[in-house]
């Protein structure tokens, strides 16, 4: 500013611009005519260079009073000289700064020609043309293993900031080895075989194919060998299949024995193909000369497991025994981003590693190009293992090491922190699953008392639970009970009238699929429309009520139903049909009716008597029989939103959403994890299993069930 300013000041002293007295902006104008008087010349504005160069953010004014030239045969020689001398000395200065500036730009956009992206990371849309790094940008600090004592410690400082530090971590990771090639992938035969252009495996490190006779670079496949903890070539890292390449994968998968595949995309995202669909839905199919039958499918809120049969068809002569393949679809990777919690993920892993035989080839581990979630799977998986061995992780060493072996494995910074905080949890609550038959001897346990801390096992357990800190902000509520933004359930705004889209109800998922129940509070007598607005609106034909209207004086839930006939509440009408009383609930069927639509559907209410005003059930029967009843409706109504209500929807409400998916976990699988799902509910809703009483009901409801049977076969 101070250059320019004198610069300016000597003109007007000098030379003086005419300009009518009126102040110049030089930013505004393009060109300006400056009449040199000495030398009755005309000098074009120096401000497309100057103003350019020197003022990128502020305007510059001059105030340049207008003044009559002299003639040049009245000027002495002196001031000609001076002139001359001036505007020589602002030339210069004029290209010095020129040339400092361009030598600025020049090695700014050196910088980011080579640094076009933050190190290792093509962004999680994995786009079809990104060019991929030589080198990493950022300083050759080391980040040294880490002891499993110090990990929460580390992992909190390393978020701090909006995971300042983490970045930079991710950021220190080499891109890939300096003398690594990719000239098999990079043939002209096989460019249309890459999903990406700048995802290609490495000659070292490439799954080799059987070549087929007379066809030509028949041995390629994106996919790269990478090694786990310490077994060497443990997985195989693929790109999700083309439709071209699904042969060729299904070869891979047989010449490599692999028994397991993992699979961390979705078909479609963003409505972008991500992978080819490489399976039949039902019944078999034949790729290339593997035949690929559907054995067995399971869906779950997370994954979804496939049992397929494959055997190799067309030599007759040598005829080979049929196989099992398993994969492990997870469905749960957000179209943006990491999951918001890595339970679903620990569960999906811990799935594959029991159920991959000892016997078996690489695991295949694939998402869309095989690098960032593929990568993210590979290292929880690795680093689990190095914590059990020694008790200590080495995040950053191991991406360095197998992004030798493929380029970009775990592509992004999120998906880095993703892994700590998988490490974390997994090292904070451990392995909290059980089977069925150990349950009585954990409960023993867990009533033992616990030296030093003056209650027993299960009071630990929930003191776990209920000091656990939401980090998301969406998350985070002011009051008590009110729902998450991220999951609230939202209702049609009513014509002519804003804000009247809420609701407090919150989306909970189940053991099968997301968003099974609505957990939301008692309706008061002002929020009975709302609370019927969203019955409608998310079809939901069945409610559980785990409340009376009245406990201990206090009005608990308003009526929301008829006694007799009907009633309406806004667009909605409700008719009582049939009333019916168990041993420990009331059965309401209703008639809805949405006068503005003019449709009507049959809603069951489901009325729990059993829940004492004080305490909890003295036994599980009764909760038992309500969430058997409720399960039978769902089957015959369709599987929309089960509303769940009490009072303040969390306590009771949290209870019986834990009990079901619990339940059903254990008539699927055999096995129960009552810490975990709780857990997971509280993520959903704030104080879902609200007291220690209501946790331990949970405990002895399941053992309770368990009893029921005698040989676990019946569970099925």
């Amino acid at each position: 500013m101070g250059v320019m300013a004198s610069l300016v000041k000597q003109m007007q002293l000098q030379h003086s611009l005419v300009n009518g007295g009126e102040p110049v902006d030089i930013r505004q104008e393009r060109w300006a005519r400056w009449p040199l008087s000495v030398l009755t010349i005309e000098f074009y504005s120096i401000q497309p260079i100057v103003s350019a160069w020197l003022f990128t953010e502020q305007f510059f004014q001059a105030h340049l009073p207008a003044l009559s030239p002299y003639p040049m045969y009245e000027m002495p020689i002196i001031a000609v000289m001076v002139a001359l001398s001036s505007l020589l000395v602002i030339v210069f200065i004029i290209i010095v700064l020129y040339m400092l500036r361009f030598k600025k730009y020049k090695q700014a956009g050196s910088h980011s020609n080579s640094f076009r992206l933050s190190n290792g990371r093509t962004d999680d849309t994995e786009l079809q043309s990104m060019p991929l790094l030589a080198r990493s940008p950022s300083t050759n600090r080391k980040y040294p293993p880490l002891s499993i004592e110090k990990l929460e410690e580390e992992a909190n400082r390393r978020m701090a900031d909006d995971n300042k530090l983490f970045r930079e971590e991710f950021n220190a990771l080499p891109t890939c080895p300096i003398q690594a090639s990719c000239e098999a992938a990079s043939k002209e035969e096989n460019k249309e075989k890459n999903r990406y252009v700048n995802i290609l495996p490495y000659d070292h490190s490439r799954v080799h194919l059987t070549p087929v006779e007379g066809v030509p670079d028949s041995d390629f496949i994106n996919a790269s060998y990478i090694n786990g903890y310490q077994d060497k070539n443990k997985f195989i890292a693929a790109q999700g299949p083309k439709e071209e390449t699904v042969n060729d994968f299904w070869r891979m998968i047989w010449e490599q024995n692999t028994a397991t595949i993992v699979m961390v995309t979705n078909l479609k995202e963003r409505k972008e193909c991500k992978c080819a669909q490489y399976w039949p839905d039902q019944g078999c199919w034949t790729y290339g000369n593997i035949r690929v039958s559907v054995e067995d499918m399971m869906v779950l809120v997370d994954y979804t497991i496939r049992k397929f049969c494959i055997q190799q068809v067309g030599d007759v002569t040598n005829k080979k025994p049929q196989r099992l393949v398993t994969q492990f679809h997870f469905t749960s990777w957000p179209d943006f981003g990491v999951p918001f919690t890595p339970i679903g993920m620990l569960k999906f892993l811990k799935k594959v590693k029991t159920c991959n035989p000892s016997f078996a080839g690489a695991i295949v581990v694939h998402c869309s190009a095989g690098v960032g979630r593929t990568g993210t799977f590979i290292v929880i998986d690795a680093m689990l293992d190095m914590m059990h061995a020694e008790r200590k992780v080495d995040v950053f060493g191991f991406v360095s090491r197998i992004r030798a072996q493929r380029c970009q494995m775990v592509q992004t910074d999120m998906q880095y922190v993703f892994i700590y905080q998988a490490l974390l949890e997994h090292y904070l609550y451990g392995d909290t699953e059980l089977e069925v038959t150990s349950l009585e001897c954990h409960l023993q346990k867990l009533y033992n008392k616990v030296s030093g801390s003056g209650g027993n096992g299960l009071d630990e357990e929930f003191k776990k639970l209920t000091s656990i800190k939401i980090q998301n902000d969406k998350m985070r509520t002011v009051l008590q009970i009110i729902p998450y933004e991220f999951n609230r359930v939202i209702i049609p705004v009513k014509r002519g009238e804003e804000n009247t889209d809420y609701v407090n109800a919150s989306f909970i998922d189940g053991y099968r699929q997301k968003d099974s129940y609505i957990a939301s509070q008692g309706p008061l007598q002002h929020t009975i429309e709302d609370f019927w607005r969203m019955i409608w609106e998310w079809k939901s034909c069945s409610i559980v009520m785990l409340t009376e209207l009245e406990e201990r004086g206090q009005e608990k839930c308003a009526q929301y139903w008829p006694s007799e006939g009907s009633v309406s509440h806004g667009d909605i009408s409700i008719e009582i049909k049939k009333e019916e009383e168990s041993e420990s609930y009331t059965v309401r069927d209703l008639f809805v009716t949405n006068t503005r639509e003019n449709k009507t559907r049959q809603i069951r209410q489901f009325h729990f008597h059993g829940w004492p005003e004080v305490g909890i059930p003295a036994d599980g029967k009764g909760m038992i029989n309500l969430i058997a009843a409720v399960q039978k409706q769902q089957q015959q109504s369709g599987n929309h939103p089960i509303t769940v209500h009490c009072s303040a929807g969390a306590g009771r409400t949290g209870t019986f959403c834990a009990l079901s998916t619990v339940l059903e976990r254990v008539k699927a699988e055999g096995i129960l994890d009552v810490f975990q799902t709780v857990k997971s509910l509280r993520l959903q809703r704030p104080h879902m299993v609200q007291t220690l009483e209501q946790y331990e009901f949970c405990y002895k409801v399941v053992q309770e069930y368990i009893d029921a049977f005698s040989d676990y076969a019946n569970f099925k």
